[in-house]
């Protein structure tokens, strides 16, 4: 068994650091420091990512519903959709006072969300960093369904204000445009590696990145994490040899591994539940039941329209339409502004009901609201947000030009899981179960998502009417009925009004769309329970 020593092992990224990641580099590949090539990576080919298949679900319909997570230097920054998204404060208090971690309340973690970005939409701002590494910028355009929603906003609903910071923390239920990870100088994604790790020209003797390795588990003396076991990725080193290769730390182990990597490498270390362990022949070191428990995402739907067709989409870049991005990657290059520089997300809310739409959403929701929502205002039921492309099944579309209008539950009620098959094979399928919609009282916030999401989308000038196949299956005699519009209805135009079978319809839609948003969590867990002599240092990516 080959053996080296550092001072630090990161396993996921004046000392000596080892960084391991299970997929391969990124430097300067433009389809991930262009950023809107994201969807590049969600291909079934991509080896970018790493597709977790859950269970079939019965909520689902039977459906077996699939999580991609980031397989590259970097993870998720150097392949996600570029959308910077805080949490609310008191959220980081919660894990302080509700959790038990003293010091990470959002009084002690705001200097360091600070410390590590520059915020290049406006000076001044007290929440926001002006001077580390990574950038924040509203992107190298602003295409018009961003702008008309946004118009559409003010318009249509005189419930909500506007604000020129969607991500200040200490509020929300306000529409604004959506900040970017862009650098405005250069249009480049603004991720990991190439702002800690590629800029830097350390000696290999101080950081060594090792891409394409595995880590298998933590070594251990007594309760102290003194290393990892590592194997090579076949799929990206597939001449190196079979062999477990360890790494001792003198000073600390990072698990830094995501959702689905750190609980993995915890279960095989002997770290979990001892009923979990046993399955798999793991002998339990530490107790921990919560490890790979309380699974959440943020369960996503973006309803596709077809738009004008002199609207700027991104649909000619994520087709790989080559005229169109050999024209956008010419003005990328030259001035680091374009669509290229771009996510499609210009616009969005983080959204509470009022009290109309809270009578709406039924009794299921009412007992959570006045127990969780009430007591933290800054906390929003839903996220909604307008995407200038069709998403959805182009398979079952001609569209060459559409705008989707998304939602997402903030705060989802069910729990999954993910727990490790083997306790040998670090690539073996895991038991993962998402656990969307398990829980009744999601299925009327998916509802108000869709209907609210709707009447914005055809009140937008560039609404031509709904990507029908990607849309519930309507009676044509339905007031809801989809279809081709010659233009949007006005302002003023009544909401539709929905039937109790246009309701089934939507239900149906709703279990067969549902998706992750890529917001993957699950417990790693901290807390008092947790402050033994082990080093080791897990994280939620």
């Amino acid at each position: 068994m080959a053996q080296a020593t550092y001072d630090i092992v990161i396993a996921g990224g004046k000392y000596t650091i080892l960084v391991l990641e299970s997929g391969p580099p990124t430097r300067g590949d433009p389809l991930h420091i262009q950023p809107a090539r994201y969807l590049h990576h969600l291909r079934p080919d991509s080896t970018t990512v790493k597709f977790q298949v859950g269970r079939e679900s019965v909520a689902l319909g039977g459906r077996a519903p699939i999580v991609p997570c980031g397989q590259c230097l970097g993870g998720g920054s150097s392949v996600n959709f570029t959308m910077y998204t805080r949490a609310s404060a008191s959220d980081y208090d919660d894990w302080e006072n509700v959790y038990g971690n003293p010091g990470w309340g959002s009084a002690d973690l705001l200097p360091l969300l600070r410390k590590c970005e520059t915020y290049q939409v406006e000076p001044g701002k007290p929440t926001h960093g002006y001077s580390g590494p990574l950038k924040i910028s509203q992107g190298g355009f602003f295409t018009e369904t961003g702008k008309e929603f946004l118009d559409v906003a003010a318009q249509y609903d005189k419930t909500r204000g506007q604000t020129d910071d969607v991500n200040g923390l200490f509020e929300c239920d306000k529409y604004g445009r959506w900040q970017k990870w862009i650098d405005a100088k250069t249009g480049t994604r603004s991720d990991v590696p190439h702002h800690y790790i590629y800029n830097h020209d350390f000696r290999e003797d101080q950081v060594r990145i090792l891409t394409g390795y595995d880590v298998k588990k933590i070594i251990f003396e007594g309760k102290r994490a003194a290393g990892v076991e590592y194997v090579a990725n076949s799929h990206f080193n597939p001449d190196a040899k079979a062999e477990v290769l360890t790494a001792i730390a003198r000073r600390l182990v990072v698990i830094s591994a995501g959702a689905f990597g750190s609980p993995a490498i915890l279960e095989r270390s002997g770290i979990g539940s001892k009923e979990t362990l046993a399955k798999v022949g793991v002998e339990q070191i530490i107790d921990l039941p919560g490890v790979g428990e309380s699974y959440q995402d943020h369960q996503v739907i973006f309803g596709p329209y077809v738009a004008a067709d002199d609207v700027h989409t991104l649909d000619g870049i994520v087709t790989d339409d080559k005229v169109e991005i050999a024209k956008w990657t010419k003005e990328w290059k030259e001035t680091g502004s374009g669509l290229m520089a771009h996510n499609g997300l210009d616009a969005g809310v983080k959204m509470r009901p009022n009290e109309v739409e809270l009578s709406q959403l039924g009794e299921s929701f009412r007992k959570r609201w006045q127990e969780f929502y009430v007591p933290a205002p800054d906390k929003p039921v839903l996220w909604m947000g307008t995407m200038s492309m069709f998403l959805g099944d182009r398979s079952q579309s001609s569209v060459k030009k559409g705008y989707s209008i998304g939602w997402y539950i903030q705060y989802p009620v069910s729990l999954g899981h993910v727990h490790i098959t083997s306790a040998e094979d670090v690539q073996s399928p895991l038991d993962f179960h998402p656990g969307y919609l398990d829980s009744p009282e999601e299925m009327s916030l998916h509802k108000w998502g869709y209907k609210r999401s709707r009447e914005f989308a055809r009140r937008l000038p560039s609404y031509r009417g709904e990507v029908v196949a990607n849309h519930p299956a309507f009676a044509p005699s339905s007031k809801a009925a989809t279809g081709a519009r010659s233009g949007p209805v006005p302002v003023t135009a009544p909401d539709i009004e929905y039937t109790a079978e246009d309701e089934v319809a939507l239900e149906a839609y709703i279990r067969r769309v549902v998706a992750t948003a890529w917001h993957s969590v699950s417990r790693h867990q901290m807390g008092l329970r947790f402050l033994i002599s082990c080093t080791v240092l897990t994280m939620m990516v």
